[in-house]
């Protein structure tokens, strides 16, 4: 089972590199982030067309969050997290597919920090831990997966002092997220490359994919049952190469 991540910076600007992208690689399940796009546009016929069935939770212009699942229709479980009733983002979503259980997630950039955005994004780091220990309870395998926006480790960018002062890197994102992890959740793609340097997300500015100046901020954290099965994990690197790429590459993992 192929389980993707992948940030997707504005679905329909990049529709025809997803659908791409599913006609190729044929994941069993892909969890979208950044749809910029409100419920009523979200384009669910082109997908469905392409052989998976859907959910989405999206926001107008911002944020927005889906999961797609071939040959099936995902089974919602929660959107949304607890904790803070006026937030209105949608970040996250949760479903089963053949009893897996998967998150998608859209973790607050937190910039400029600091300030009420980063104040935002450790609040919400705390709450999708709450939620996290929920299901680390229930005893299921079940894949956090999404664009967390935290690089968890210095060999985890291209250059620590060019993100030092970024909302991604401070260390507050890195406890908040190290503080998940140990929960007992294993961060998939440390697993299989414990070196770093494998990067999900290249900028557009300043010719970052060209010089290979990107980072990991995408992950895939797995429930002890989940990591049982882990089989591999990856990016899907050549994606972003493609003509109105997103920034973002899919990022990967499979279970057996």
């Amino acid at each position: 089972m192929k389980i993707v991540t992948f940030n997707i910076n504005g679905i329909k600007a990049r529709l025809p590199r997803l659908l791409e992208y599913l006609a190729e690689q044929q994941p069993d399940v892909v969890c979208l982030q950044e749809l910029k796009t409100s419920d009523e546009t979200f384009p669910e016929a082109d997908i469905r067309a392409a052989g998976y069935g859907v959910l989405w939770h999206g926001q107008k212009s911002w944020n927005g969050v889906a999961i797609l699942a071939k040959g099936q229709d995902p089974v919602e479980r929660q959107r949304g997290l607890g904790g803070e009733p006026e937030d209105e983002h949608s970040r996250y979503l949760e479903a089963e597919i053949d009893g897996l259980v998967v998150a998608s997630i859209y973790l607050p950039n937190g910039n400029p920090q600091p300030g009420p955005k980063f104040d935002y994004k450790l609040r919400w780091i705390d709450r999708l831990a709450a939620r996290a220990r929920v299901l680390l309870a229930e005893e299921l395998p079940v894949v956090l997966a999404g664009d967390y926006n935290v690089i968890p480790n210095d060999d985890d960018t291209y250059s620590v002092r060019a993100m030092q002062d970024d909302a991604l890197m401070q260390p507050e994102s890195r406890a908040g997220f190290r503080t998940l992890v140990a929960q007992g959740w294993t961060d998939a793609l440390r697993t299989r490359h414990p070196g770093g340097g494998v990067w999900t997300f290249w900028d557009y500015q300043a010719g970052a994919w060209q010089r290979d100046a990107g980072f990991r901020i995408d992950h895939l954290l797995l429930s002890p049952m989940a990591a049982d099965r882990l089989l591999d994990a990856g990016v899907d690197k050549a994606y972003r190469a493609r003509e109105k790429a997103s920034d973002h590459a899919p990022t990967w993992v499979t279970l057996r």
